[in-house]
């Protein structure tokens, strides 16, 4: 490895350990191509070397703009939702609600994507594919623990997943690195049975750590339909304020 990288085997055992105090960029590049890592993995690569978050970073408040939040609600037959660090959600709109889990009635601190995926049993049978929806929110934890090493609550939801889930446990071990952008994904709803949305994931340019998921399905297809009807029974069954005033 040290030599598809063009290093010495001296420094690159240094560097796997740990003990190098400074690496620039190049090396970590050289490395990274011998590795055939991905786009994602290169990045993460970089921020291991190199954290650029500190605990102070990962504790300041994340608070989704006004303007934002109009907009979620402003999608009424897409589902869609903010989240932000560790994949704390921040905001939604009621079908967000409606297809995933009742953000509103959560407390705050169960408002959390990883967290429902991986122990809430409701949300749990909600994925048909379910290794790949796990192995993406892995992945992207991982990668937050790469921009916050010292975040003291990422730590203890990692903790937390590790006691508590095997699926997490497994992926975790697999050292998964994953941004979660766009794809497609398969529901199994409780009321409308199985179909399939496509998603796309947005990073905002004024905080890149929130990131805007919303979910679309196919004009006249049965998903869109299942969507359509999910809204109005969802308007007339649990309304929900699509808002959370307390920012984690």
């Amino acid at each position: 490895m040290a030599h598809l990288a063009g290093i010495s085997v001296d420094y690159y055992i240094r560097l796997e350990q740990g003990r190098c105090d400074s690496v620039s960029q190049a090396v970590l590049d050289a490395v990274a191509t011998a590795l055939r890592l991905t786009d994602d993995e290169r990045v993460h690569l970089h921020q291991l070397a190199k954290p650029a978050h500190t605990r102070a970073g990962a504790a300041r408040p994340q608070k989704v703009r006004p303007g934002l939040r109009q907009l979620l609600h402003a999608l009424p037959t897409s589902p869609a939702f903010v989240f932000g660090r560790r994949m704390d959600i921040l905001a939604w709109n009621p079908l967000a609600c409606a297809l995933i889990s009742d953000f509103a009635a959560l407390p705050t601190r169960k408002r959390n994507l990883a967290r429902l995926i991986l122990l809430d049993e409701n949300v749990k049978h909600l994925y048909p594919n379910r290794e790949q929806v796990v192995s993406d929110t892995v992945g992207h934890l991982r990668i937050d623990a790469g921009r916050y090493p010292d975040d003291p609550e990422l730590a203890a939801l990692i903790g937390e997943l590790l006691m508590h889930s095997e699926e997490f446990r497994r992926h975790w071990a697999m050292h998964t690195v994953q941004r979660k952008t766009h794809g497609v994904k398969e529901f199994r709803h409780q009321l409308f049975g199985d179909f399939t949305l496509t998603y796309e994931t947005l990073h905002l340019p004024d905080d890149p750590d929130q990131l805007l998921t919303i979910y679309t399905a196919e004009p006249g297809s049965r998903a869109d339909d299942n969507l359509r009807i999910l809204a109005t029974w969802h308007r007339g069954n649990a309304p929900a304020t699509g808002d959370t005033r307390v920012d984690s």
